[in-house]
Parts: C-alpha cells; sequence; structure tokens
C-alpha cells in the first residue's frame, strides 16, 4: 500500500508518497480500506511541529471513512463490507489502516461516503462546541471566526439548528456568501482583530453571548472585547498560536475556554452518542458540509499548501 510520509517535519515539500508494507489487523483491530480521507488543520500543525503522537517519521492524516476488509481477534461489532468513519486515528493518509474497533463507527446508509469523512473532526467539534463548551440557546448571539471553512461552516448551521443568532467572520468578500447559505445572520470581512466596535454595534451594544475563535493570536483581543460580561472565549486555534497573558488580561467578567474534542468524545459510548448526533443532523437536512476541494491521495502536500494559503473554503478531502 501507499501512504503520505514524512522522515522530518517542514512545509509541505516534506510530505511523500512512499510504499509501505500492508498493515494487519491486530487483536480488537479492524482492516479498512481507505475511500476518503479528511484535511485538518491538525495534520498542518503535525507536520510543521509534531506534537504527542506525531513525531516524525509518521504517516499524516487523522480523519476518514473507509471500508472494513478484514478483522482481528476479538471484534464482534463490525463485519467484512461495513462501511465505517473514524475521527482520530494517525496515520489515516494511507490507503489500508489497521484501526482499534473502539475508534470506529458504522456510517448510515443514507450518509455519503464524503460526507461522513468531512464532519468526522470538523463535526464532532462544532457539536462539542455548541453542546458543552457553550450550550448555545435560542437567541444567543455567537460569532464564528473562519465562517467558510470546514468548522465555521458546521459551526454556523449548528448554532442555527439550536435557535441562535450568527455573526460570522470571514477573511475576503468573495467568501461572505458561502456564510450566508450556511444561515449566518450578519458576515463580517476581517483577517485579523478590530472587529469588535462592530460586533457590539450589531448586539446593541451588549456584546456577543459567546465567541467561537479558530483564528489564532492575531484575532485573540478583539474575539474578548466582542463579549458582553460572562460571555465565552472559545480558544480552539492553538495551530495558529497560543497568547500568553496574565488574568488581569482579560477584560472583566468574560470567561476564557481551550476546548479539546477529545474532552468530548472520551470514551467508545461517547463517540457513538455524539457521532450519532452528527449524523442525525445531516439526515434532518439542519447541517450540510460543503466540500471545498477533492485531491488524490497522493497530492496531499497540494491539499496542505492550498489550506494554509486561506483560499480554500468548507471542507477538503482526499481520495485514493
Amino acid at each position: 500500500m501507499h501512504a503520505i510520509f514524512i522522515d522530518q517535519h517542514g512545509g509541505p515539500e516534506v510530505m511523500r508518497w512512499t510504499a509501505l508494507p500492508d498493515p494487519a489487523p491486530a487483536k480488537g483491530e479492524v482492516l479498512v480500506r481507505l475511500a476518503v480521507a479528511g484535511v485538518n488543520f491538525m495534520d498542518v500543525g503535525a507536520r510543521t511541529a509534531g506534537g504527542p503522537g506525531w513525531a516524525a517519521p509518521t504517516v499524516l492524516g487523522a480523519e476518514g471513512m473507509g471500508y472494513v476488509t478484514a478483522l482481528g481477534d476479538d471484534v464482534q461489532d463490525f463485519a467484512v463490507g461495513d462501511r465505517v468513519a473514524w475521527f482520530y486515528h494517525i496515520g489515516s493518509y494511507a490507503e489500508l489502516l489497521a484501526i482499534p474497533a473502539s475508534s470506529l463507527v458504522k456510517v448510515p446508509d443514507d450518509v455519503s461516503d464524503e460526507t461522513a469523512a468531512a464532519v468526522m473532526v470538523q463535526g464532532l467539534t462544532a457539536n462539542h462546541l455548541t453542546t458543552e463548551t457553550y450550550a448555545v440557546r435560542p437567541g444567543d448571539i455567537a460569532v464564528v471566526h473562519a465562517a467558510a471553512g470546514g468548522v465555521g461552516l458546521l459551526l454556523t448551521q449548528m448554532i442555527k439548528a439550536r435557535g441562535g443568532r450568527v455573526i460570522g467572520l470571514v477573511s475576503r468578500e468573495e467568501k461572505a456568501a458561502l456564510a450566508r447559505e450556511a444561515g449566518a445572520d450578519h458576515v463580517l470581512v476581517s483577517s485579523g482583530g478590530g472587529f469588535e466596535e462592530k460586533v457590539r454595534e450589531l448586539t446593541g451594544g451588549e456584546g456577543a453571548h459567546v465567541v467561537y475563535d479558530g483564528g489564532g493570536a492575531a484575532t485573540f483581543r478583539s474575539s474578548q472585547l466582542a463579549l458582553r460580561p460572562h460571555g465565552v472565549h472559545a480558544y480552539y486555534g492553538p495551530f495558529m498560536g497560543v497568547p500568553s497573558l496574565t488574568p488581569t488580561d482579560l477584560p472583566n467578567s468574560i470567561l476564557l475556554t481551550y476546548p479539546v474534542v477529545h474532552h468530548h468524545v472520551p470514551t467508545r459510548d461517547a463517540l457513538v452518542q455524539r457521532s450519532g448526533e452528527v449524523f442525525g443532523m445531516i439526515r434532518k437536512g439542519q447541517v450540510t458540509p460543503r466540500i471545498g476541494g477533492r485531491y488524490a491521495l497522493s497530492d496531499a502536500a497540494q491539499a496542505h499548501t492550498d489550506l494554509e494559503s486561506r483560499r480554500t473554503t468548507g471542507k477538503l478531502l482526499l481520495v485514493p
């Protein structure tokens, strides 16, 4: 089989389409032939800087959907031919993967391969952000960064499904229409900070209830200034830079949180429940992921280049 392999950290040029031995499923594992892999900013961070579990040499990728081709010992819940998806398995940019059965969920028959692959990381992230990080209630006002991106479009749709209002931020005017199509009530063009006054104007001077901020260090301060007292700054953009601060740097009475999706799905039961919630929203028409680009798996380096350029919208997918 082939996979996207790196032997050192760096730019997209370190990504190599490499022949590797076919994996064999160990006890409790399932052998899966990849159908679609998702591209995420976490993959860019793993490529450039590594991190826990991502030390080079390694195969990149964490998310995907595929078909079961073989079972290891003691696997009870899956059968050869099942359509399955996963939200975090290191090495997902590969034609074949041996994945713990506990990391897999079955894909409903009426959810397509591409849709399933597109929502495992970003859909579970958006579900986490709108339920446990800040449970959106009818009438709440949320600011969504990168509202035309993969997470941003899903966030907007989930907030609207819960009865909230959305102020979307996009980096370029040509992305504004996508955010509006997803349901954003207002869209602001902003590639960095400085949007807080407009948010206050749109909220009658009160500020937002929550800011979902994946924009990195450049947007950190403005996100906080856009909040009302006791508003929540949900900062989920660590790969875009993490500012240092002391408690007195925070505007009075706001709440700062650094949500990690693994806290949303810490167990097998949680993974099944939460992915079921996301698939359920898709089946009801409340959530529709936008596929922003399809690339051959062997061309994953180009997908990373395009993602980092901020030229893309929606979700990028890799197909073997």
